[in-house]
């Protein structure tokens, strides 16, 4: 027997056990409801705000506040600070947060973790430098002057849609967040605090402190500083004795947060919007008795909280993920070969079918004439179903077969109205976003206020990516909206071969989903473009074999690609390698032996880096035409200041699974593969490079 071929037959053998044991994992954590769950981790600032909301609020939670005291301190760093994510450098606006939640949970400021925070912090200019959220909540408590942060009126509330400056300009996330904090901005509470828990030590000595907010232009002729001078106005207009509208849009925001609140007491299934509409309901007259209040706070304390193993600390998630985790774990589990009519598959299926959102939300503002249709992220939150969650449903929908006639009927009819509620959100550039639709007015991100995260929901490549290959794996490849989303993937491409991810990090993201999208939309895999994609991967394997990208790269371009293997990177690049015909190469091969030989004898992997992204940190996003650079009062460094990162705890599980699933299944398929075919390029060529700010050149914007 020819010696590749035996290789190919032992690796057959250890990919079928790798996958048989993580099968069994999923089986055996399923809950009885269908699901599957894994925490959502973020950075230590949930911790160090729910601290501050507690205090400002004035609910007395001792134990409670002990636990989530106890994991800020297990998160520093040994410099003193408190990072965005694994490896990353220390954050100043997040160790700012965490040392003063610290000193509000009694925490002594002689103490040595104290001490190294505080050292860190001055060094890098303590609190004058911090973000815009950050010293809002550090003026809620008297640390900061209201004059020092933006002014956002709550008459925004009565703009009508069209107006530049409406609500629902904002992508929904920050128009939660919005809303809420124009009452707290307006109004300027401020609880007061014994002197020993102030925060003053964190002021720079020997300095004089500008408390106004800074300016975000580069230069004085710029629409940025046209912005800041409009709330230099604001805070005139502010001191005012008399606000003819004021009164009534406070009570149309109070109405429309009433709304709002979901079953399980958030907003938008979201930390940001959940604590400031509690804030802004206190400031609004509402105390702890107050029925949203109270249910606001007690859904804070059930399955949004998660104790460590020893007991001795506590977590507050940022978001809950269990309709994402589902959907991907069932889509797994087909891949891997699990039948469609396993059991698990149909719990799994039917707890999903239970959950489509039946009422319009939000996005019917600018989508009137469609059903409502989609899945949200979360276990609660019926006001924002997300697009790319709707659409691994449904191909999960689409695979699965029930036992009777009645239960396939409802299944058919929810894979229909999803369909038709998905094509209605196609966005004017072919393209899909997570939220909205054509949410992509970029004025927003110039503001004075936005200085962290992204306040738009543009159209993304790996969005789109996922929704195409939703239309392949049903069959339906040659429609408008589909020649539409794949014109923008392709516009999209960077000239190196790759593509952007805004969802996932970052480039190997977004090559794993566009390359299976093309795959199922039945696209010529030997196109050029498509080759400079595998060229692009094939560049960036590690020597362990695994792929890895660190979080970084979002702001320095020489990092594309590049980082320590992870378990779920290595499956996007497989992933795409696979759909693009390279699963009988060496390169796989060394991909596939990596994930089992990091497998735990459990079926699962370690990840402790974060391989999920929240928010770049750019305003607008998805990335702009050139990267911000020193200097640049917009720039952060590799610490992602205004970015917010995500480890979801069950990526380095299910992706493996869909990986090592498609790899078993190409090698069966081919039956004409005698063996591994050589690791040679595509194209016998470097790919082209990038220009030097990480952008394609002429490629527009998102």
């Amino acid at each position: 027997m020819d010696g590749a071929v035996r290789e190919q037959q032992r690796v057959s053998l250890r990919v079928e056990e790798a996958l048989g044991k993580t099968q069994d994992y999923f089986l055996r954590t399923q809950h009885p409801d269908g699901y599957w769950w894994g925490e959502l981790e973020s950075n230590a600032t949930m911790e160090a705000e729910h601290v501050m909301l507690l205090a400002f609020l004035g609910s007395h939670e001792p134990e409670r506040v002990r636990l989530i005291a106890n994991d800020i301190l297990r998160r520093q760093r040994e410099d003193g600070s408190w990072g965005m994510y694994y490896g990353a450098p220390g954050d100043l606006s997040t160790s700012i947060e965490c040392y003063f939640a610290l000193k509000l949970a009694g925490r002594s400021p002689n103490e040595d973790a104290m001490r190294r925070a505080r050292e860190f912090i001055i060094a890098k200019g303590g609190v004058p430098k911090a973000r815009v959220f950050t010293k809002i909540w550090l003026a809620l408590f008297g640390q900061w002057p209201w004059e020092g942060t933006p002014m956002m009126p709550p008459e925004m509330i009565l703009l009508p849609p069209w107006a530049p400056f409406n609500i629902y300009r904002w992508s929904s996330w920050a128009r939660g967040t919005i809303v809420p904090l124009t009452v707290v901005l307006a109004k300027r509470p401020v609880k007061r605090l014994p002197a020993a828990k102030g925060i003053g030590e964190l002021l720079p000595k020997g300095k004089k402190i500008r408390y106004w907010l800074p300016c975000r232009a580069e230069n004085a002729l710029s629409i940025e500083t046209l912005l800041w001078l409009g709330d230099k106005a604001l805070h005139v207009y502010e001191r005012l004795p008399w606000k003819p509208l004021r009164g009534l849009a406070l009570r149309r925001i109070k109405r429309w947060l009433i709304e709002r609140q979901e079953a399980d007491g958030s907003w938008g299934g979201i930390q940001p919007p959940w604590v400031y509409s509690l804030i802004a309901l206190n400031v609004l007259g509402a105390g702890l008795d107050d029925p949203a209040v109270k249910k606001g706070l007690e859904g804070f304390r059930r399955e949004w909280s998660l104790r460590s193993e020893d007991g001795e600390s506590m977590r507050v998630q940022a978001c809950l993920s269990p309709v994402w985790d589902t959907c991907l774990a069932v889509l797994g589990l087909l891949d891997s070969g699990m039948p469609p009519d396993h059991p698990a598959i149909q719990r799994a299926c039917k707890w999903m079918m239970e959950r489509e959102i039946r009422r319009k939300g939000d996005w019917a503002v600018s989508v009137r004439d469609v059903e409502p249709s989609g899945w949200a992220f979360e276990f609660a939150n019926e006001t924002y179903p997300d697009i790319d969650d709707s659409s691994i449903v449904v191909m999960d929908l689409h695979a699965v077969r029930f036992g009777n006639d009645l239960e396939e009927q409802a299944r058919r009819a929810v894979v229909g109205r999803a369909l038709r509620w998905i094509e209605a959100m196609q966005s004017a550039n072919g393209g899909w976003a997570a939220f909205d639709k054509d949410n992509d007015s970029p004025l927003l991100a110039r503001l004075p206020f936005s200085d962290f995260g992204e306040v738009l929901d543009p159209p993304t490549v790996d969005v789109t990516a996922h929704i195409l290959e939703m239309y392949g794996r049903l069959g339906i490849k040659n429609t408008k909206p589909v020649r539409r989303g794949l014109a923008y993937v392709k516009r999209e491409q960077e000239p190196d071969g790759s593509w952007f991810g805004r969802w996932g990090v970052n480039y190997v993201y977004g090559a794993g989903a566009v390359l299976p999208a093309l795959e199922a939309l039945g696209e010529d895999m030997s196109q050029p473009y498509v080759r400079r994609a595998v060229d692009w991967l094939l560049d960036h394997q590690n020597p362990d074999g695994g792929w890895g990208e660190s979080c970084a790269s979002y702001v320095d371009p020489s990092l594309k690609g590049r980082g320590e293997s992870t378990a779920s990177q290595t499956a996007w690049a497989l992933i795409g390698l696979i759909a693009a015909g390279r699963a009988h190469t060496g390169v796989a091969r060394r991909g596939v032996e990596y994930l089992i030989n990091t497998q735990r004898g459990d079926g699962t992997w370690d990840e402790p880096h974060f391989t999920a992204c929240g928010f770049p940190g750019y305003g607008v996003g998805n990335r702009p035409d050139e990267l911000r650079s020193v200097g640049d009062p917009n720039w952060q460094g590799q610490e992602l200041g205004a970015a917010f990162m995500i480890n979801y705890h069950l990526y380095c599980n299910y992706f493996p699974l869909w990986a090592l699933g498609r790899y078993a299944r190409a090698l069966k398929e081919d039956a004409r593969s005698g063996g591994f075919r050589p690791e040679t390029r595509s194209n016998g060529h470097k790919p082209a490079r990038a220009s030097s700010n990480g952008r394609a050149p002429g490629r527009s914007s998102a």
